[in-house]
């Protein structure tokens, strides 16, 4: 995935390029630790395609507990991936990036009320809401792994959402499109780093 120019290298004084080579360390640790995020966001794209058959299956009320009860596991099943697929699954302690992925986790369990209380509206807005709220939390993966692949895949869900939401998508659309677009990136990311791999 492409690393992200932060700033022009030609106008770096000492200080800020050390600054800058410091975080590109802790990105390659973040990427090193978790493979680029890929695992992740694949197990996210399956606990959606799940929900999505609840909804299609059973109804839209129980998909909304599928995708929330579903998400509890997507850290530790993500982190089992990491181990299977021979990445330490953890980062440095030290890793100031850490810390920013931790916050972002929590800014998004402190909007799931927001979310849930769309369902009592209308129950399609709870998964509208919930790829407004995803897509958010995937954009600052670009800084934590230096890749923009994580904007687009961000802005790609909040524009679904806000398409979805217009043309009055039922609850079973909105899942499946977004299990399509996390597990479309994910095979993008498992294919960029294959042949990066591959490359070495």
């Amino acid at each position: 995935m492409n690393n992200i120019p932060l700033v022009n290298t030609d106008q770096l004084t000492k200080g800020s390029a050390e600054d800058l080579q410091q975080l590109q360390h802790a990105q390659q640790d973040m990427r090193n630790a978790y493979l680029n995020g890929f695992p992740g966001v694949v197990v996210s794209g399956t606990v959606w395609l799940a929900s999505a058959l609840v909804a299609l299956y059973l109804s839209p009320t129980k998909a909304v507990w599928t995708l929330l009860v579903g998400g509890v596991f997507i850290h530790p099943v993500s982190m089992l991936f990491n181990k299977v697929l021979g990445a330490a699954g953890a980062h440095a302690q030290s890793n100031p990036l850490g810390k920013l992925g931790m916050e972002g986790t929590l800014f998004m369990i402190m909007c799931l009320p927001l979310a849930y209380g769309l369902s009592f509206q209308k129950v399609e807005w709870f998964f509208q809401g919930m790829l407004l709220i995803i897509g958010g939390r995937y954009l600052h993966f670009a800084t934590i792994y230096g890749s923009r692949l994580y904007w687009a895949l961000g802005i790609g869900l909040g524009i679904s959402a806000y398409l979805l939401f217009s043309i009055n998508s039922p609850s079973h659309a909105t899942l499946l499109v977004g299990a399509a677009i996390e597990v479309l990136f994910g095979l993008v990311m498992l294919t960029i780093l294959r042949r990066r791999k591959s490359s070495l």
